[in-house]
């Protein structure tokens, strides 16, 4: 799938273009609004990811401009402002998703994968990620597991997250670290430890058996 990356800072970009590559899109790169704008009309895309703050017409005028025009391609929308009113704003311009910078590649490529579902799918729920008898929303952010329901924090839930899609792969404490914290995170894979404690207690505490399991040695795996 062809996917457009509207995104001026370079290192971003640059970060984007790679890591999605790895996941088997095609990627296309605009530094500034105006040429995402045009390479919007001129190509299909599978899904547009909008940087807010650009060159020329800011992701706002873009996303408008597009479904203006008609151009109904998903778009994910970036920024570093991260208040209500601008959200608002993306979506009101047209978004149909927003991230708000900094975020964990893991958590971009879930909300790229979820719209191109949703619009695969004619717009049906897309946000909710199923693993046995564990299930996660990805819009209220909460896990249920049988009849027991738990809020998760941020960290928890993109922890969760990873687990819960590649049920039964093993990952180890750098890998997690850097999809969860990111690359620049510097605290150590401890904490790694800490939060699949916490996870623990609110996913598997009172089940008959544990999803999130310890594979000496190499990392943790959810059960399948």
């Amino acid at each position: 799938m062809r996917i457009l990356v509207v995104e001026d800072e370079r290192n971003v970009a640059t970060a984007l273009d790679a890591g999605l590559t790895a996941e088997g899109f095609s990627i296309d790169l605009a530094d500034d609004g105006d040429t995402g704008y045009w390479m919007a009309s001129e190509h299909d895309y599978a899904l547009i990811i909008l940087d807010v703050m650009l060159p020329g017409r800011n992701g706002f005028q873009v996303c408008r401009d597009l479904r203006a025009d008609g151009n109904t391609t998903p778009i994910l929308m970036l920024t570093a402002k991260g208040g209500d009113y601008d959200q608002a704003e993306g979506l009101d311009t047209g978004a149909d998703d927003y991230l708000v910078k900094p975020f964990s590649f893991v958590v971009l490529v879930a909300h790229v994968r979820a719209l191109l579902r949703r619009a695969q799918s004619g717009g049906a729920d897309a946000d909710v990620v199923v693993a046995g008898d564990l299930e996660l929303n990805r819009t209220t952010r909460r896990c249920r597991r049988g009849d027991n329901d738990a809020e998760l924090t941020r960290r928890e839930f993109d922890l969760l997250e990873v687990l819960a899609t590649n049920p039964g792969q093993v990952f180890s404490k750098d890998h997690l670290l850097t999809q969860v914290w990111g690359p620049t995170f510097d605290g150590g894979t401890n904490v790694v430890e800490v939060y699949i404690g916490y996870l623990r207690r609110k996913v598997d505490d009172g089940a008959e058996r544990a999803r999130i399991e310890t594979v000496h040695g190499h990392g943790y795996r959810l059960v399948p």
